[in-house]
């Protein structure tokens, strides 16, 4: 079931049409559980973030989440939530925005009164109540004590929570108006990325792609016509061409697609969390994965 997924077609601005929450018959299926809220988030043409999302908290939210919707960017994020905490709210719904830049994890982070200390006056950045808001606050917050530095930032908010918070996983994907990041850490989850050339390995197709279970699918007729890099929790099409990152790997799309990638979390979490250790709540959110 995905997740995340984040695309970049930089420079090239891509029309695409999303779908969250398109399967029906899977929602029903008592062997997954139903997603908690839904969103995607991409730039307009000046660079200003924008953001739908859902809590699908109720059947109003599921129609909103199943709505597709048709949006143009050079960079997309989705994301589908299944709760681990905060209440199925609006604020407590992925993407989230600082800075300009969106943000969407994957996992769960413990500890969190010690987070809030380490994030002292910029804790007012966290306008909800989840670990992963919590997390993007210290990304933003170390970005800034770094020069502007995104990759610094991500690497030393990152490597402080391993050192000194109960972690279960840190994955993420953080996107600009034409730049993309992705970590994998630790192993406790896959990330998958693809470079896929105009057309895709035919060389004349467009984009469709469509997680495993069908809650979350991506179409691109201009994709026939321009490259992209695609970041996602599952290999989102039968391209044997996808990869699966490194634990600990920082991946950076560029705005020209160029991919660069570094391991820069070579290192267990010091309180590394199973899914025994979790609440029910939170290890129900990791199993529907």
């Amino acid at each position: 079931m995905c997740r995340l997924f984040g695309l970049s077609s930089a420079p090239h601005r891509t029309r695409a049409t999303f779908w969250l929450l398109d399967a029906p018959d899977s929602l029903s299926q008592q062997s997954h559980r139903e997603p908690d809220g839904t969103g995607l988030g991409y730039f307009t043409p000046d660079g200003a973030p924008v953001v739908h999302k859902a809590p699908v908290a109720a059947y109003q939210d599921r129609d909103f989440a199943q709505e597709a919707r048709q949006v143009e960017s050079a960079t997309f994020l989705a994301h589908i939530r299944f709760a681990s905490t905060g209440a199925l709210e609006i604020r407590n719904t992925h993407p989230f925005e600082q800075r300009g830049r969106l943000f969407a994890h994957n996992g769960v982070i413990e500890d969190l009164d010690q987070l809030d200390d380490r994030l002292g006056p910029d804790v007012s950045l966290v306008r909800g109540a989840t670990d992963s808001e919590r997390f993007f606050a210290l990304i933003t917050q170390q970005t800034e004590h770094h020069g502007g530095d995104l990759a610094a930032g991500i690497e030393h908010a990152a490597r402080w929570i391993a050192q000194h918070l109960s972690l279960f996983s840190l994955n993420l994907i953080i996107t600009t108006r034409d730049e993309l990041w992705a970590l994998r850490y630790p192993e406790t989850h896959p990330l998958y990325f693809l470079r896929r050339p105009a057309g895709g390995q035919h060389g004349t197709r467009h984009l469709d792609h469509s997680g495993s279970h069908g809650h979350m699918r991506m179409h691109s007729a201009h994709l026939a016509r321009h490259s992209a890099v695609a970041v996602a929790s599952e290999p989102m099409d039968d391209s044997p061409h996808w990869h699966m990152m490194e634990p600990g790997e920082l991946l950076h799309v560029g705005h020209d697609l160029q991919v660069t990638r570094h391991v820069v979390l070579p290192d267990a979490p010091v309180h590394q969390l199973g899914l025994d250790d979790l609440r029910a709540e939170a290890a129900a959110s990791q199993r529907a994965v």
